[in-house]
């Protein structure tokens, strides 16, 4: 099982999502926003278990997961109802620029019988920054087949990274599955029936206040 994700750090807003009312100026210059490094950890993507591969220009990084599957079920352990996965993707930008996580695409697989629920959650922040946004997303058993959600939070757009030339935009993810019916069984995955689940993290750019 494979996640693969695909974060573009520069503005690729679909037209149908609204820019916040705020002082939005244009994007940085071709060319001057660089992905430095990915690091990431938690239960879905233990150490290892992730390969990456940079663009040629370094403005796209693709991560493609190994092992993030929750699972729920009469022998299935207590650890398996909840996996994480914590990135880290350090950026390079032009100082006088701030950016702020505006959507994400997220495809993947269900399979939940009827008395389970399952969650896709997804927290983004910037480091050295208090505000953070959530998103959330239910499976309501009985679900089977794949899964496309367009996160379309406008509270990510108040949470903007720092002003200067480096920026640490961070993404907690988790899939978890709870039941009320104990024989009830589920699974809730984050690849897609390709064995690949794309997630797009689209951001937004603003000139820095004098």
């Amino acid at each position: 099982m494979k996640w693969l994700i695909a974060l573009v750090p520069f503005a690729v807003a679909a037209p149908s999502v609204p820019l916040p009312p705020q002082e939005v100026g244009t994007a940085p210059p071709a060319g001057s926003v660089i992905i430095k490094g990915v690091s990431y950890g938690g239960t879905g993507c233990p150490q290892g278990t992730v390969a990456s591969q940079f663009s040629q220009d370094k403005t796209t990084v693709t991560l493609i997961f190994d092992s993030y599957i929750a699972s729920i079920g009469p022998s299935t352990a207590v650890t398996e109802q909840r996996k994480n996965c914590q990135l880290n993707v350090h950026l390079t930008y032009p100082g006088g620029f701030q950016y702020s996580v505006l959507s994400a695409d997220y495809r993947g697989y269900a399979a939940i019988q009827k008395g389970v629920t399952g969650t896709l959650k997804s927290t983004y922040y910037f480091s050295g920054q208090t505000d953070q946004s959530s998103t959330e997303y239910s499976f309501v058993g009985p679900v089977t087949g794949d899964y496309l959600k367009h996160d379309q939070a406008d509270s990510t757009s108040v949470v903007w990274s720092p002003c200067g030339t480096e920026g640490l935009l961070n993404i907690n993810s988790q899939v978890r599955l709870a039941a009320t019916n104990a024989s009830a069984t589920g699974l809730l995955t984050t690849d897609s029936t390709d064995l690949k689940f794309t997630q797009v993290v689209y951001v937004q750019w603003q000139a820095c206040k004098a």
